[in-house]
C-alpha cells in the first residue's frame, strides 16, 4: 500500500516538474508574440504602400515608364502651381484681384484643391510637410488616380497592354475638358465672370510635351 502511494506521489511530482516554465522564458515568449503580430500587420496592411485600388501613387511612379513626359511636366506652371500659394510669389497678380500678396496660403483649404493633387483623398496631398511630392498639379490630376491601374493593367511586365483595359481600370486618357474645368472656372479669384476656357488651346499649354510612345497600346 505504501509503495502504491509512493508511486502516485512520484508521478505527481514528475508531472509538476514537467509543466514548470522557467521565469526567463516569459519575456522571450512575449517578444516572439509581438514580433509575429507585427509581421502579420506589416504583410497584411503595409505590403503595397499606396499601390492599391482607389489611391493616388504620386508622379514618381509615373516617371518610371514616362521619364520624358515627367521631365517636361516638371518645368510647367501646373507642376509648380503650389508655389503660387507662397507669400511674395506673383505679388502683382494677387494685388490686382484683391489677394494679400504677403499672406501664406500653403495651408489654405480653399486653395489647396486646385494647387495640389488628390487633396483630401486617399494617397493624395495632405500637407507640404508630409506629402511634398503631391504638391502641384501632377499626372493623376488629369489621368485619374493610379492605384487602380498602375502596376496592374499598366505594368512594365506587360508593356503591350491595351489602352482600353487601362481605361476600364480607371485611367483617364485623353483627359477630358470636364477634368480641366474643375479648377479652370469662375471660382478662381484670377478670372472674371466672363471667363471662357478654350480646352482645345489650353490642353496644349502648361501640361507636358506629348512624346511618341514606344508601344501604341491599341484602342
Amino acid at each position: 500500500m505504501a509503495t502504491e502511494e509512493s508511486e502516485k506521489k512520484g508521478a505527481s511530482e514528475s508531472m509538476g516538474t514537467q509543466i514548470q516554465i522557467p521565469k526567463y522564458a516569459w519575456p522571450i515568449t512575449g517578444v516572439v508574440v509581438i514580433l509575429v503580430i507585427g509581421a502579420i500587420i506589416y504583410f497584411v496592411m503595409g505590403k503595397y504602400d499606396h499601390i492599391s485600388k482607389g489611391q493616388f501613387v504620386g508622379p514618381g511612379k509615373c516617371r518610371e515608364c514616362h521619364k520624358e513626359q515627367y521631365d517636361s511636366w516638371k518645368k510647367t506652371k501646373m507642376a509648380n502651381s503650389f508655389n503660387a500659394l507662397r507669400p511674395g510669389v506673383n505679388a502683382k497678380e494677387k494685388q490686382m484681384v484683391g489677394i494679400d500678396p504677403d499672406k501664406d496660403y500653403t495651408h489654405d483649404e480653399t486653395c489647396l484643391p486646385c494647387h495640389t493633387t488628390g487633396y483630401g483623398l486617399v494617397g493624395g496631398f495632405v500637407s507640404i510637410e508630409k506629402t511634398p511630392e503631391m504638391a502641384g498639379i501632377s499626372c493623376e490630376a488629369c489621368h485619374g488616380h493610379g492605384g487602380s491601374y498602375v502596376n496592374t493593367v499598366m505594368s512594365p511586365k506587360d508593356p503591350k497592354f491595351k489602352t482600353s483595359d487601362a481605361r476600364n481600370a480607371g485611367l483617364v486618357y485623353p483627359p477630358t475638358e470636364n477634368v480641366c474645368r474643375e479648377c479652370h472656372n469662375t471660382r478662381s479669384p484670377f478670372v472674371g465672370l466672363d471667363y471662357k476656357f478654350y480646352y482645345s488651346d489650353r490642353v496644349k499649354l502648361g501640361t507636358h510635351e506629348h512624346y511618341h510612345l514606344k508601344y501604341e497600346h491599341g484602342g
